[in-house]
């Protein structure tokens, strides 16, 4: 085990996964594809962490896009202007992950019973009109490993909040990626590690010897 300062007393954890849903990861239905490689990295990458989570009573909640109709994703100006432009990575944004399709449901190998869904998620942050914060505060959680996509839009939002929100954050490195530019994934990550939180691999987190609430409270 791993001695190492995460600036919490006692560390209470929950794994938070970013939109590992069709929508991103299964490139028959997603609307807005990770390369079909990096995708099944990410997958398998997830999975084993997840697996991991759970054997040490660290609770997994999904985090998952859902949009009522496209004038909820359209009334943000700068999502507009990338539907708009037939060039831009996100061009497909204005039909992504609309209630209903396919690109909703969480990715089948990462899906557990006993996991918590927030399927309310309609901004890069996940705090921002989902009850994330309130689940986990309910739950004791101090400490969050944040995995998913993208690296430099949602991953990197919401382990923002939770710095500002007073959490303590690692980002497992192998279980992120992006959709856009590589170069950007790399360059979130630096950024997360100088400001927001820990970037780590799965080996390092397991290595922690961290454990979700019931534990602690056993």
């Amino acid at each position: 085990m791993t001695t190492m300062n995460l600036g919490v007393d006692v560390p209470r954890a929950a794994l938070v996964a970013i939109d590992c849903h069709c929508g991103h990861l299964d490139p028959e239905v997603a609307t807005m594809p990770v390369a079909a490689d990096a995708a099944r990295r990410v997958v398998d990458a997830n999975k084993r962490l997840m697996d991991w989570c759970r054997g040490v009573g660290i609770p997994v909640v999904h985090l998952v896009t859902r949009y009522r109709d496209a004038t909820e994703i359209a009334s943000n100006p700068f999502w507009r202007t990338r539907a708009e432009d037939p060039k831009a990575t996100r061009k497909n944004v204005l039909k992504h992950n609309l209630d209903g399709m396919p690109g909703c449901t969480v990715m089948a190998d990462l899906l557990d019973p006993a996991d918590r869904i927030v399927d309310t998620k309609k901004r890069y942050d996940c705090f921002r009109a989902t009850d994330l914060d309130f689940h986990l505060r309910s739950h004791g959680i101090n400490t969050v490993i944040v995995t998913g996509v993208n690296t430099n839009s949602c991953v990197m939002a919401t382990t923002t909040a939770a710095n500002v929100l007073d959490y303590a954050v690692i980002v497992a490195r192998d279980c992120v990626d992006t959709m856009d530019d590589p170069a950007l994934h790399h360059a979130a990550l630096s950024i997360i590690d100088t400001a927001f939180g820990w970037v780590l691999s799965t080996e390092e987190i397991m290595a922690l010897g961290l454990a979700g609430p019931a534990r602690e409270a056993a």
